[in-house]
């Protein structure tokens, strides 16, 4: 145990004594963890997302892509060149993640000056959020998010305990390297600097070390920033596009409201709640009352724009963590009459959990039978072409999802790399002038019937998407793929 001073609740010096990492609590729960979602990577195909992430990294990795930093697709590609084709080994970093955001939630818990029990019970409390539940195996920017966010708020509790300033440095990469991940790190940055400059401490903007790492941050981030600049920032535009999906997804910001908060699990939802109370209103917490606001602005934010339910999963730990710690605290005043809860609720988040598990499960069985389907469907109408027409004929799928799986399938049935005028596909390049004839596959090709002189169904797909034969282009692809590019699934 660190040796050092108490202080006063409320002080500005926060060098106190911490309790022992409660490893025989925690890391049981972190391997159940590991565990759970190992085996659930056996199930299934590829969720849809990850095929999207290994489409981009396998035919178009660059330092951006419209809708997605390269992290994601980097790590896609690395998996699958270690070994091709296993949807385990793609998704071994995405439970390493989940694993470990389970214990940096307990560390977070142990800096605030959380016992044993309240370490597992935050450990618990993450363990078994609802949207990390499901898709903390799937290799998306969603998966990896939450512990890179974990790690940022673990190292500024710790350095308000400490006043090491070697924390900021390493803070900055971590933001950096988040932001590589998704953007929406940049705004949780921005948050906590203004709630540290409105309810404190200010002493941290005083740090020379901050805005060192800030500097460094900005450093790693700057690549793919410089991407999205040099192509109109179609980042920005994403947010009308997500806003639009969530009211058929979620029911609007209503439905956003509601999910945001319970998709901290049945125990998380409680402890979480208790624990923002707690960091806005306790003396004992005033010194990370800015953590609190911040998770609060986060939550007004993420509904007044409609945002997807998981936006949030980066900080339930934390108010977790606060939650725990004023459970303790009851505990030591001798006030246990709430207690009997704790443990039929967590019984049921494990059930909660274990449900969303056979669910992502159930999800990537149905979507994996889907994505081989579309590239099978289109395999044999690209085969059943004269050799001399497949080499000017260009495979375009309707939507990302449909590109995205017809590329992640592609070495099973020896296809060549798949277009698509949506999201990132959109600013990928286009099929090369010589393929002036298309494979469409989609569900209507409405799209680009205008532009050639005879579209014919050639495969019947149904509501998986049917395959037209598209010849007689009118104009180049150059002139063309801009007028056709957009952001919304249609």
């Amino acid at each position: 145990m660190e040796q050092t001073t108490l202080r006063p609740h409320g002080s500005t010096s926060t060098s106190e004594t911490v309790p022992p990492f409660a490893k025989w609590a925690v890391l049981p729960i972190a391997a159940v963890v590991a565990v759970a979602h190992f085996a659930a990577s056996f199930a299934g195909g590829y969720w849809f997302d990850e095929a999207y992430m290994l489409a981009i990294g396998r035919n178009h990795l660059d330092w951006g892509s419209a809708d997605q930093p390269p992290l994601t697709p980097l790590l896609a590609t690395l998996m699958d060149g270690i070994a091709p084709g296993s949807i385990v080994a793609l998704r071994l970093p995405a439970v390493l993640a989940t694993t470990a955001a389970v214990v940096v939630a307990a560390l977070i818990a142990r800096e605030l000056g959380g016992d044993r029990r309240a370490q597992a019970l935050t450990a618990g409390a993450q363990a078994t959020t609802l949207w990390i539940s499901m898709a903390g195996h799937w290799l998306t920017p969603y998966a990896l998010e939450p512990v890179q966010w974990l790690v940022l708020v673990w190292l500024l509790v710790r350095w308000l305990r400490r006043r090491d300033d070697r924390l900021l440095l390493v803070l900055g990469a971590v933001a950096g390297i988040a932001a590589q991940t998704k953007f929406q790190v940049l705004l949780l940055c921005a948050v906590l600097l203004l709630g540290v400059l409105v309810f404190g401490p200010r002493e941290l903007l005083r740090r020379p070390k901050l805005w060192a790492g800030a500097g460094i941050g900005a450093l790693i981030a700057l690549p793919t920033l410089v991407w999205q600049a040099l192509n109109g920032w179609p980042q920005l535009r994403m947010g009308g596009v997500l806003a639009a999906e969530a009211q058929v997804l979620y029911g609007g910001r209503p439905g956003i409201a509601v999910t945001l908060v319970l998709c901290a699990g049945v125990a998380g939802t409680v402890l979480s709640l208790y624990g923002l109370w707690r960091l806005l209103r306790a003396d004992e917490l005033r010194t990370y009352r800015f953590l609190g606001v911040t998770f609060l602005v986060l939550y007004v934010f993420f509904v007044a724009v409609a945002g997807r339910p998981y936006y949030l999963g980066g900080l339930y730990g934390l108010v977790a963590a606060a939650g725990a710690l004023g459970l303790q605290r009851r505990r030591e005043a001798g006030r246990r009459r709430w207690g009997w809860v704790a443990w039929p609720a967590y019984a049921l988040s494990a059930a909660a959990a274990v449900g969303m598990l056979m669910t992502a499960s159930t999800a990537a069985t149905q979507s994996g039978i889907a994505g081989s389907g579309i590239a099978q469907r289109t395999a044999a109408a690209y085969h059943a072409l004269p050799p001399d027409q497949r080499q000017h004929t260009a495979i375009v799928g309707q939507s990302y999802i449909v590109a995205a799986y017809i590329d992640s399938y592609s070495p099973r049935y020896d296809l060549p790399e798949a277009h698509s005028t949506n999201r990132g596909y959109g600013y990928f390049p286009p099929p090369p002038e010589h393929e002036d004839a298309v494979l469409y596959v989609g569900s209507n090709p409405d799209e680009v019937r205008p532009y050639f002189t005879e579209v014919r169904e050639v495969a019947e797909g149904g509501r998986d998407a049917s395959v037209w034969l598209c010849t007689g282009k009118h104009e180049p692809w150059d002139s063309l793929w801009p007028r056709l590019r957009h952001l919304d699934v249609s």
